[in-house]
């Protein structure tokens, strides 16, 4: 058996962030909406999931209509099956990961960031797989304590801490 292997970058629009899991079932797509809408109303998105039996279509929604195409046409190119890709705006990733994990279809989530993604994919004579991803960029030293109250003034910026 002979595998190969492919890098793909994933890149969030201005302002928006995404989410990149692992998934098993159709239902995925409808799902997956609903745990926004429900945990964060204001959200625009869009959301694509990569199906690995039957049609293996990619299947697209979202109440973003840009989004929802980026998302369609950024599966296509991972084209990995049991996949999804949500591209995110108006909410951080960290108001619904533990929403998204505990929708009964999905398996894990690789990523969730604004950062610039490289997806580490895999392809066999079956079909092709995530493997792992690299989130941004390579960490350069130990933060000092100016690094300390930036941090710590950025997050109660954001409305994280009081």
């Amino acid at each position: 058996m002979e595998l190969e292997m492919e890098v793909v970058k994933l890149e969030a629009p201005e302002e928006c962030n995404l989410i990149l899991g692992q998934s098993h079932f159709i239902k995925t797509v409808e799902d997956l909406y609903e745990a926004i809408v429900n945990t964060v109303p204001q959200a625009l998105f869009g959301l694509s999931f990569g199906e690995a039996s039957g049609d293996c279509l990619i299947r697209t929604a979202g109440n973003d209509d840009e989004l929802e195409k980026l998302a369609g046409k950024k599966m296509l190119e991972l084209a990995c099956g049991h996949s999804f890709l949500i591209f995110l705006k108006n909410a951080f990733p960290i108001n619904l990961t533990q929403r998204l994990k505990s929708v009964p279809e999905v398996v894990n989530l690789f990523c969730a960031t604004a950062n610039p993604v490289q997806v580490l994919i895999v392809e066999t004579d079956q079909g092709r797989g995530v493997i792992g991803v690299i989130d941004g960029f390579k960490p350069e030293k130990i933060e000092n304590k100016e690094d300390i109250a930036w941090r710590k003034k950025f997050i109660r910026d954001i409305g994280y801490k009081l």
